[in-house]
């Protein structure tokens, strides 16, 4: 679980489960040759956008500027899909790329090929925001008489393809 401190101040948006004290959250991490790290950190951000498009949602990829990136972080994606009822995105996945900020904090290092002692880029990416996901999966494949279809790559673990409204 991860927990937010923030949640719950007053106003409309902390209500519900979209902005919640404690919430999960599936967590990737790559650690890659420096060379790489790029081309990985794309990768990374295709696979997120991947399983949103097998899940029937609209998203956006929106890359940040420096004053809303973590600290250690050189580059960051954040991904966010469309929420009907709250008309607006929510995030569901941040993707950075830290280069070697914290390898060097750990001091973690590879042999290259060459016998040098080198950096590895390290990747961060939440793989979804379960419940934010939860409730664009139910608001956007609602139909009108309250049902909820369920999409493909979701029925065998669900077994049905439409939840009853």
């Amino acid at each position: 679980p991860c927990f937010r401190g923030e949640a719950g101040a007053a106003g409309v948006g902390t209500r519900g489960m979209i902005r919640v004290h404690q919430f999960d959250k599936v967590e990737l991490i790559k650690i890659v040759k420096p060379e790489d790290g790029y081309a990985e950190h794309d990768k990374m951000v295709a696979n997120a956008e991947r399983v949103l498009q097998l899940l029937g949602l609209h998203y956006r990829v929106v890359l940040l500027c420096t004053g809303d990136m973590g600290f250690g972080s050189a580059k960051t994606y954040d991904i966010e899909v469309w929420s009907p009822g709250q008309g607006s995105y929510l995030e569901v996945s941040s993707v950075s790329n830290c280069e070697d900020f914290q390898s060097r904090r750990m001091n973690l290092r590879f042999k290259s090929e060459s016998g040098e002692n080198r950096f590895p880029h390290i990747l961060n990416g939440s793989g979804t925001a379960l419940a934010r996901l939860f409730v664009a999966l139910i608001e956007t494949h609602q139909q009108a008489d309250g049902s909820v279809n369920i999409p493909e790559p979701l029925q065998p673990y669900l077994k049905t393809e439409r939840i009853s409204g």
